[in-house]
C-alpha cells in the first residue's frame, strides 16, 4: 500500500543504527546544522546561504551540488508550493520541496535544520532506482525481461515460483505470499524483512515466501519483491555469496552506470548482512539528486546528453502494467487503479503521462513530461493526512 502505517519509529531507528560501521558513516552527514542553512522557520536555503520565505524560488546556485537556475515562479504559483510547508494544512511535515521546468530549478524551500546538502530516506522512492538498475543489466544482455528468474531456492521440479520473471516482479504481481502491511504493523512481512527475523538475510526471507497466486496475475504491492530483484542484480554482477563482495560489486556498479553519469553524487544505498542492497527502501539522496533522477526520467534515460538507458526500458516502466493500470514497472502512474485501491496519484486532474516514485511517509518524485515540470517532495506525513498531501501536490502540479 501507499499509505503504509507508520512503523514504530524507535524500532526502526534501532534497527537502522545496528547497520554495518561502514554504511551508517556514509549517511552519517545527513543532517547539518540547522544554521548553516536556516535562521528561522520556513527559510528557503539555495546555495548554502538562507533565503528569506518572501524570497523564496529566488535561487542563485553556487555550491558543487547546484542545478541550472531558471526563472523564480510567479506568486501565485509560488503560493501553492509553500502552502505545502503550512503548520495549519494538516499535510504533514515538508522537509524539502523541489520544482524543475526544462531541467532548471524554479523553486526550492527547506525547513529548519534542512538544506541543499542535507541527506534524506528514499524509502520506497528506491524502488524506481532499483528498476532502472535492472534496466541496464536487461540492456546490457545479462538480464532477461521475460523467462524464469535465477532464483535457487525457486528451482525444484512442480515449485510454481519457478515461472516467476522480471516482469512480474517489476509489475508487482509475483504470486508470493507477501504482506506489505499488517495489523498490528509488526506482523507484516516488510517489517519483519526490515526490522525483525529477516533482516540479516533480506532476499533469504523474501524469495522464501509461498507462492498464493499465479505469477502475472494479482497486484500486490511489495517491498520484498524488490529486494528479490537487488539479489539478482549482485547475482548478476558477482558469482561470490561474500557479503563485501557483494556489496561492493553493487556500489561499483550502481556509481559508475547511474551516481556518477547523472551527477547523483549524494546517492547512498544501504544493504544488508548478506551484502544484499536494501532497493526496496532504503536509500538516502539529496532533493536535489532526487531531482536528477527525476529528470534522468523525464528525458527517458539520457542524462548530460549521454544515454544510459535505452528508450524501451522507458516505455515498459511507464506503461500500465495488466494487474493494475496505476503501476508500471516499479513506478506510479497516474492512471485509474482498480475498484477498493488506494489512490496513489490523481487521474482526475493531471495528465496521463505523469509519474512518480512514492516513498512512505510522503516522499515524491514527480515528472509531469508533457509540462516539460520535475517535482520533488520529502517528509513526514502521517497515513489520514495522505488525502490533503496529494490534493495539494495535485494543486502546485496543475498550477506549473
Amino acid at each position: 500500500m501507499i499509505t503504509k502505517k507508520i512503523m514504530l519509529a524507535s524500532a526502526a531507528l534501532l534497527a537502522l543504527a545496528g547497520w554495518s560501521a561502514i554504511q551508517w558513516t556514509a549517511t552519517a552527514q545527513a543532517a547539518p546544522d540547522a544554521a548553516a542553512w536556516a535562521d528561522g522557520a520556513g527559510a528557503t536555503a539555495v546555495g548554502g546561504h538562507a533565503v528569506d520565505q518572501a524570497k523564496a524560488g529566488e535561487v542563485q546556485m553556487v555550491d558543487a551540488n547546484s542545478l541550472p537556475q531558471g526563472p523564480a515562479l510567479p506568486s501565485a504559483i509560488r503560493s501553492a508550493a509553500d502552502v505545502l510547508f503550512s503548520e495549519d494544512a494538516e499535510l504533514g511535515d515538508t522537509r524539502a520541496l523541489l520544482v524543475l521546468r526544462d531541467g532548471k530549478l524554479v523553486y526550492e524551500r527547506y525547513a529548519e535544520g534542512f538544506g541543499p546538502q542535507t541527506k534524506l530516506i528514499s524509502w520506497s522512492m528506491a524502488k524506481s532506482i532499483t528498476a532502472v538498475l535492472v534496466g541496464i543489466l536487461v540492456s546490457d544482455g545479462r538480464l532477461a525481461l521475460d523467462g524464469p528468474v535465477p532464483v535457487e531456492a525457486w528451482q525444484n521440479s512442480g515449485d510454481p515460483r519457478g515461472n516467476i520473471s522480471l516482469r512480474h516482479l517489476l509489475h508487482m504481481a509475483s504470486g508470493l505470499e507477501h504482506r506489505e502491511s499488517g495489523d498490528p504493523i509488526w506482523e507484516a512481512d516488510t517489517t519483519a524483512m526490515l526490522f525483525g527475523a529477516g533482516s540479516s538475510n533480506m532476499a533469504g526471507f523474501a524469495e522464501g515466501k509461498p507462492a498464493v497466486a499465479v505469477a502475472g496475475e494479482v497486484f500486490n504491492y511489495s517491498t520484498p519483491t524488490s529486494v528479490i530483484l537487488s539479489d539478482l542484480i549482485a547475482q548478476t554482477l558477482t558469482p561470490s555469496h561474500n557479503a563485501v563482495t557483494r556489496r561492493d560489486a553493487v556500489l561499483e556498479f550502481v556509481r559508475g552506470r547511474l551516481a556518477q553519469p547523472l551527477g547523483m553524487t549524494s546517492l547512498t544505498p544501504e544493504f544488508d548482512a548478506q551484502g544484499t542492497m536494501i532497493g526496496g527502501s532504503v536509500m538516502h539522496a539529496t532533493a536535489r539528486d532526487y531531482a536528477r533522477f527525476g529528470e534522468f526520467l523525464r528525458n527517458r534515460g539520457v542524462a548530460n546528453g549521454q544515454r544510459l538507458l535505452p528508450d524501451a526500458w522507458i516505455d515498459f516502466m511507464l506503461t500500465p502494467s495488466d494487474a493494475d493500470a496505476g503501476y508500471g514497472g516499479h513506478i506510479w502512474l497516474n492512471r485509474k487503479r482498480p475498484a477498493g485501491s488506494d489512490a496513489a496519484l490523481w487521474p482526475q486532474r493531471g495528465p496521463n503521462d505523469l509519474f512518480a516514485a512514492i516513498g512512505h511517509q510522503g516522499q515524491y518524485i514527480i515528472v509531469s513530461p508533457s509540462q516539460r515540470v520535475t517535482v520533488v517532495r520529502l517528509g513526514v506525513t502521517r497515513d489520514e493526512e495522505f488525502p490533503m498531501l496529494r490534493r495539494r501536490l495535485a494543486d502546485l502540479v496543475e498550477s506549473l
